[in-house]
């Protein structure tokens, strides 16, 4: 690994770290009793070793549109996918289950695998559309290489879960059966990176995000970590709420 990535690597988990540890100690659930019946509810999810501060941009670039963003927090450390699953489940059925508003989804990366699992045995009949943003739906060989070092250790099972092998999480899920979109970054020189294989943007592989059920793809050039920032990724995330598809 180049030395830059391995501090990028580092400063990563120490955030995942520190993260999950402040998720443990405050409420993790965004929840507005006061949704007007005329807006259509997006449920928003972040990715791991992050909170919903880190969807902040994202959800006011939805608000602006004119939707009701319910950030839902969960705490991606020292805990497993199942335990991530129940903790976001008591979130949507406290905040939105009951509503007559169309519900969307739209999560990135571990976030879209969560929203995969919760709408596994959790449907209801207002669901709208759902939108992935990198998210790893058959893992990533990232976690296959280093699973090993500590660095990726200490960010626990749920990103240990997310190997490529056929007992782990993401490939442990059901196909979509429901509305979906799939974004994927990608950054130049990527295919150049001996950890991942193929075009990637930087943590999965683009090859990893596509899955069969989905409605519309798209790839754009950015980063992991600054999809949930990306103007471009905002614009085609709504594009594809409102007309179910994207924008070429």
């Amino acid at each position: 690994m180049r030395p830059f990535k391995y501090k990028i690597l580092l400063i990563s988990v120490a955030i995942a770290i520190v993260t999950g540890l402040s998720c443990s100690l405050s409420p993790i659930s965004e929840v507005d009793a006061d949704v007007p019946e005329n807006k259509e509810i997006v449920v928003l999810l972040h990715g791991l070793g992050r909170s919903k501060a880190a969807m902040w941009l994202l959800a006011s670039r939805l608000e602006y549109t004119g939707y009701h963003v319910v950030r839902i927090d969960y705490d991606s450390f020292r805990t497993t996918p199942e335990q991530i699953v129940d903790s976001v489940t008591r979130d949507i059925q406290a905040c939105c289950e009951r509503r007559q508003n169309s519900i969307h989804f739209v999560g990135h990366s571990l976030g879209g695998l969560i929203i995969r699992a919760y709408l596994d045995h959790r449907r209801s009949d207002n669901l709208g559309k759902v939108v992935m943003i990198g998210t790893p739906n058959h893992g990533t060989d990232f976690v296959d290489k280093y699973r090993d070092r500590w660095w990726l250790q200490i960010a626990g099972e749920a990103a240990l879960a997310l190997g490529t092998d056929s007992e782990s999480f993401p490939n442990s899920l059901p196909k979509p059966d429901y509305p979906l979109g799939v974004i994927a970054g990608y950054r130049e020189g990527s295919t150049k990176d001996d950890h991942i294989a193929g075009p990637d943007d930087g943590l999965v592989p683009v090859r990893s995000t596509l899955i069969e059920g989905m409605d519309d793809f798209i790839l754009i050039e950015t980063g992991h970590s600054a999809m949930r920032y990306d103007k471009a990724v905002a614009q085609q995330t709504i594009h594809f709420l409102k007309q179910g598809r994207f924008s070429y």
